[in-house]
């Protein structure tokens, strides 16, 4: 991980990541705990030798609690463990998310429904899971992970794209709902970030090298490229933005 700056703010700071052991969210809770910040995770797949791996690099621990998010009481249920370990939530990462491909054609309604469950869904009753403990601390930050795909009307997977626009309104809300108790509501949305999953499935070189030459900024997008900008949304650097929609593209929906 490069350098990135200091927020003495999460130092301590009590932080709820989901999908916070592999891909993006990897880089989120390596980045807040070199913060000096106590992080807890829920992912449905093992993270043993992930918090491990963290452990040994950073010296601090996450806490990491198996849930599918799909499932609101058992994710209700892991943000009050996390509580209970950590101390009331300040900084909520609404990360975890799937973008499977698919066509409209094909789109049944148990598709649409499970899309929509992790894809947005649990976001909404992730923060409000955690808003009470904000509201009691005066305050916290929230941030809703969106995507550029929908800002691109990009075809092949029409039920992502929708829960996508979704967090956007979800957040411009709650942002207004919640700022008279000082808690910040913002969404985060990123460009095509080459994760493993993306190489695994739907990186090609012909693919990668069109959706490049489309960006201002040459570069690919790594999990690295995130962090700061979530970090500084978690801080109190930031602490009068909010409803806010950052992007971290490269410069793809600058250029159209």
């Amino acid at each position: 991980m490069e350098l990135t700056p200091t927020y003495p703010d999460l130092n301590g700071a009590s932080v709820f990541i989901t999908g916070g052991g592999s891909g993006i969210g990897a880089a989120l809770t390596e980045g807040f705990l070199r913060q000096g910040a106590k992080v807890a995770f829920v992912q449905r797949s093992d993270a043993t030798a992930f918090c491990d791996q963290m452990e040994t690099a950073t010296g601090c621990r996450p806490l990491y609690l198996p849930c599918d998010i799909t499932d609101i009481p058992a994710l209700k249920a892991a943000i009050a463990s996390a509580a209970d370990a950590h101390g009331p939530i300040g900084v909520l990462v609404n990360n975890a998310a799937n973008d499977k491909r698919h066509s409209t054609a094909e789109v049944t309604e148990e598709f649409w429904d499970w899309s929509q469950a992790i894809n947005f869904k649990a976001y909404f009753f992730a923060a409000q899971a955690v808003i009470p403990g904000m509201q009691a601390q005066g305050g916290g930050s929230i941030i809703n992970f969106s995507s550029i795909s929908y800002m691109m009307g990009n075809e092949g997977y029409p039920a992502y794209t929708s829960a996508n626009s979704g967090i956007n309104g979800l957040t411009r809300s709650l942002a207004r709902e919640f700022g008279p108790d000082r808690i910040r509501v913002n969404a985060l949305a990123p460009g095509w970030v080459l994760t493993q999953k993306q190489h695994d499935f739907w990186v090609t070189e012909e693919g990668l090298a069109a959706h490049v030459a489309r960006q201002c900024l040459k570069d690919t997008l790594e999990p690295d490229d995130i962090v700061g900008g979530v970090l500084f949304l978690a801080s109190k650097t930031s602490k009068m933005m909010t409803g806010q929609a950052l992007v971290i593209d490269g410069g793809v929906v600058v250029t159209g």
